[in-house]
């Protein structure tokens, strides 16, 4: 720690440095871009993993395995005790969830999860539910109504 953390008075973001300023900025002359070469150069931008012509190392390994992440479904997940912020005999989906502010949306797919209690009844309409998010929804009178596959 240093006096000018303890003046900052939680200011969150420092300001960028100056370069080519002068030497006496310690950005100065070649700016922090070292000595010549295609990085002190204008428009140079080496595309990611670029290893100076050599083969890169993506390249060099070989592809092995599956990656299901093409295919996989993300859900907006809602534990059952965020579910009390509703009404009773009230119409739980992921649109008035979302009105309700009680998650961002990561998907069109509602999930339902266990953690909390729920006491009003209500009709929740979701893709999937836990099977303690059912019992204890159905417990407290309400419906679970899985929609869509």
């Amino acid at each position: 720690m240093d006096l000018t953390d303890a003046t900052s008075r939680g200011v969150k973001n420092t300001r960028p440095m100056r370069v080519g300023r002068g030497t006496g900025s310690g950005k100065g002359k070649t700016c922090g871009r070292g000595t010549k070469g295609a990085g002190a150069r204008s428009g140079n931008s080496m595309s990611l993993g670029f290893e100076g012509g050599q083969m890169p190392l993506f390249r060099r390994l070989p592809k092995r395995g599956f990656s299901n992440a093409l295919f996989r479904k993300v859900y907006t997940i809602v534990n059952v005790g965020a579910l009390e912020a509703f009404e009773a005999g009230e119409r739980v989906d992921l649109e008035a969830v979302l009105r309700k502010g009680l998650c961002s949306k990561q998907s069109d797919h509602l999930k339902i999860l266990g953690n909390g209690e729920i006491t009003k009844p209500l009709t929740v309409v979701a893709r999937k539910f836990s099977r303690s998010a059912k019992e204890k929804i159905e417990k407290a009178g309400g419906k679970a109504e899985v929609v869509g596959s």
